[in-house]
């Protein structure tokens, strides 16, 4: 007899100290996993060699000489959350090419990205190499108006979106708390993440998605046209999923 799969509730967008999140690996897998996350996406930041805010790299980025050990202690960390939170740690990288025209600044996340993937070519030949790698492509933040990091917007997507289609397989609907309407009245996939730089970024919009738990399903999910579940999440919501 056919079962249905339960959910996996999941984060699709996070950051690390590897980046500029506030959180170490660590902390972040503990917090994620105490709060009863099924799957957890750590994806962090790699820029362009010309990156306009180019103080960002201060910050500390993710490298072609930094990518092995970044890695390497995902895979530690995900051995760990697998023994005692039973969460799946998933790797992967933000493809941050930003642009001081709004309009051609785009970042894409990368989930399920195990090789390292420079923006130096632009933003289309980068989301080409990590999808050919095997990664699901998520349009990260993809906004219309104003606003963004650094003050200028990202809306590269949403301005060339139909050129942009076959390399995305996933937009975020939600980034947060803050919706792109425009994404549903385009009838694109949409799916929620949290973006993740700090602990009161833990609630909010979140995905569900129906598959096994296991990297391969998650990400083969993401790249397909099934549908996904979205729900508002709240920490006190999520706290007591474990015990549950």
């Amino acid at each position: 007899m056919r079962t249905k799969t339960k959910p996996l509730l999941c984060e699709l967008h996070a950051h690390t100290s590897w980046s500029d999140g506030d959180l170490a690996l660590r902390e972040l897998v503990d917090l994620y996993g105490q709060a009863g996350f099924d799957v957890l996406c750590v994806t962090d930041h790699v820029i362009r060699g010309d990156d306009p805010y180019g103080d960002w790299a201060g910050d500390g980025m993710i490298t072609i000489v930094n990518h092995s050990a970044y890695l390497k202690q995902i895979a530690d960390e995900a051995e760990r959350a697998r023994d005692r939170y039973q969460m799946l740690v998933i790797p992967g990288i933000e493809l941050t090419y930003n642009d001081s025209d709004p309009d051609l600044a785009a970042h894409a996340v990368a989930i399920g990205c195990r090789e390292h993937v420079d923006l130096d070519g632009g933003i289309e030949l980068a989301m080409l190499r990590a999808r050919r790698s095997g990664a699901a492509i998520v349009a990260a933040h993809p906004h219309t108006g104003d606003g963004g990091h650094r003050g200028a917007g990202t809306r590269r997507f949403s301005k060339d979106w139909r050129e942009l289609a076959t390399l995305v397989d996933r937009y975020e609907l939600f980034n947060r708390r803050e919706l792109f309407a425009w994404v549903a009245e385009a009838g694109l996939p949409g799916i929620a993440s949290g973006d993740f730089h700090r602990p009161g970024d833990l609630g909010g919009w979140k995905t569900l998605i129906p598959c096994e738990r296991n990297e391969r399903s998650v990400v083969d999910y993401l790249r397909s046209s099934r549908p996904v579940y979205l729900a508002q999440v709240e920490a006190g919501d999520v706290l007591g999923r474990r015990a549950a």
